[in-house]
């Protein structure tokens, strides 16, 4: 019984078997092919579902962006109005845009030109002999001919006035007058770290 071997004969009459190089039946190669590809069933089932699932998310996104022409004549009216009443919001925006840019522009400039005028008159008063803002750094600006005297006596008097900072025997690093800060060691033993 082992020697049997199975040949299939078509309408001619001609025997098709192993000798032809195909196989005798079509159906028992679909079984032999299910067979290879079983192990890996359930990554083919998963690959397919994934592939169907991202087809109906493309297809819906497609039509929300408007992938498809209105269907209708008052659909397309629609869509004109709506793009109209788009187009002059946009506009009426681009306006409101280019009026509030130049204000802006006119505020930076009279900014700048305040500016500009500021550090021309800082200049002229410096070269008057006079500190920044027009205030003369020993009083009232003086004229030549007065003495050089007065202008002493004005420094003088603005100095008395006012309290010393501190001692005039004072010395930081001698660790001498009875002040508060001293040096002292560090502490011995490990760093308290975390």
């Amino acid at each position: 019984m082992d020697d049997v071997e199975i040949e299939d004969v078509d309408e001619n009459g001609n025997v098709q078997g192993a000798e032809d190089g195909q196989p005798p039946n079509n159906w028992l190669l679909f079984l032999a092919a299910g067979d290879a590809l079983s192990p890996y069933a359930c990554y083919l089932l998963a690959a397919l579902a994934a592939l169907v699932a991202s087809l109906v998310y493309l297809v819906a996104r497609s039509r929300r962006r408007g992938g498809a022409p209105p269907s209708s004549g008052e659909d397309a009216e629609a869509v004109a109005r709506r793009r109209e009443a788009l187009e002059s919001s946009r506009r009426r925006m681009q306006l409101e845009q280019d009026a509030m840019a130049a204000v802006f522009r006119e505020k930076r400039q009279k900014a700048q030109e305040e500016k500009r005028r500021q550090k021309i008159q800082d200049w002229d008063s410096m070269r008057l002999g006079n500190t920044l803002r027009g205030r003369s750094a020993l009083g009232p600006p003086q004229s030549d001919d007065e003495d050089a005297g007065a202008a002493n006596a004005v420094v003088r008097a603005k100095t008395a006035d006012k309290k010393p900072l501190r001692r005039s025997e004072y010395n930081p690093l001698s660790g001498e007058g009875g002040g508060s800060c001293s040096w002292r060691p560090g502490r011995r033993g490990p760093t308290s770290g975390g």
